[in-house]
């Protein structure tokens, strides 16, 4: 079972006016992703998601060419030689770096969906795991930075399908974020756990004015204040309550990781399988952060892939919390990509799906008619 072939399909799909929601990072205006096929020389077929890195273009031509030619008659089962081959070519010298992992996030995964088909496995049996019922909260492009009534019949509306958590959208102003996190909670009570996530737009101002208040309202975490490399703001900011910092998805391989372990000022990790190296880099990641007790809270990206992905991945871990479920209003690469990658139980769980290897199905002909469309997907 050795690898004979490797595509990548950079894609994209624009937002139209009334579906563009405001976030730290901006307005989104598309959505870009990048999937990874990879075929077998006996003729099984696996699929991933490489995170789009905001330049799906060249994440792909990296998949295609570079990546592609380190591994193609590599065993397909055999995932740690791959990765470790992408490591010493790539990310150890002289390569891409975070452009890298992300690439080999998506071949990664295929190989993973490979093997379970080769068993005929799901995914989550395959890393030991059990079908076990997973606690997702709402996420993905939604919650943004609308005026409080309107973002509290949002909410509602989300818990009204089942969500028992959800992640407010904060970097906005300080006073601003405040009203919104407080708005929420008067609305939806004590019962629902609300997180934030600043999309890296705070200072170490804002974030002073701010977790005072996110204390007094319970919530259950701060995301991504600063950017991923400023260390010293994170250690700063932890004085300033006592809400957890999260972080992770711009976060790559066990080494970040470890870093981030280390330093002690964020305890909720979130490692995207599409950025940080992939399923098996991911299980390297929570083994590192099962030692210290900390939680795996994995960030999704925007295919059913990653979704299923995560889910499978939750379920064989023991440290796994959150599944991010994407409850944007529009996502075809959610709802027309793939078949279903989750279907959200009336107490707000998740469950992975059945079918060997990640279970999901991919429609080529949608690849084909959505190419990559250049330029921001955030203005």
């Amino acid at each position: 079972m050795r690898i004979a072939d490797v595509q990548a399909f950079p894609i994209s799909f624009p937002y139209p006016p009334d579906g563009q929601v405001a976030l730290g990072i901006g307005r989104t205006v598309k959505r870009d992703a990048v999937i990874v096929k990879v075929t077998t020389d006996d003729g099984i077929v696996g699929w991933g998601e490489s995170h789009a890195g905001r330049a799906p273009g060249a994440i792909a031509r990296l998949v295609e060419t570079t990546l592609k030619h380190l591994v193609l008659g590599m065993d397909a089962a055999d995932v740690a030689g791959v990765g470790a081959r992408i490591y010493r070519m790539q990310l150890a010298s002289h390569g891409m770096g975070a452009a890298a992992a992300m690439a080999m996030s998506g071949l990664d995964m295929a190989l993973w969906d490979i093997r379970g088909k080769a068993t005929g496995w799901p995914l989550y049996r395959l890393l030991g795991g059990a079908a076990r019922a997973v606690p997702a909260y709402a996420g993905g492009i939604s919650l943004g930075f609308q005026e409080p009534a309107a973002l509290v019949a949002e909410a509602e509306a989300m818990v009204a399908r089942g969500y028992r958590a959800l992640k407010l959208r904060l970097g906005d102003t300080a006073a601003r974020d405040v009203a919104r996190v407080a708005a929420v909670r008067r609305g939806l009570g004590a019962a629902v756990a609300i997180l934030t996530d600043a999309n890296t737009a705070y200072t170490l101002a804002d974030a002073r004015a701010v977790m005072p208040a996110l204390d007094a309202d319970a919530v259950a975490w701060l995301e991504e204040p600063f950017p991923a490399h400023d260390q010293r703001s994170y250690a700063e900011a932890r004085r300033y309550g006592t809400v957890p910092l999260a972080a992770g998805e711009n976060h790559y391989t066990r080494y970040d990781f470890a870093r981030l372990v280390e330093d002690g000022s964020i305890t909720i990790l979130q490692p995207d399988l599409s950025k940080c190296g992939g399923i098996t880099e991911g299980l390297r990641i929570a083994a590192l952060a099962s030692a210290w007790r900390l939680p795996i809270n994995p960030h999704t990206s925007v295919t059913g892939l990653n979704m299923a992905a995560s889910i499978h991945f939750l379920a064989g871990i023991e440290n796994g919390g959150y599944f991010e479920a994407d409850a944007s209003k529009l996502n075809p690469f959610r709802d027309r990509l793939c078949s279903a990658a989750f279907t959200l139980e009336v107490d707000g769980t998740v469950r992975p799906p059945e079918g060997p290897g990640l279970g999901v199905e991919i429609d080529e002909a949608f690849l084909a008619a959505h190419p990559v469309i250049d330029g921001p997907g955030y203005v």
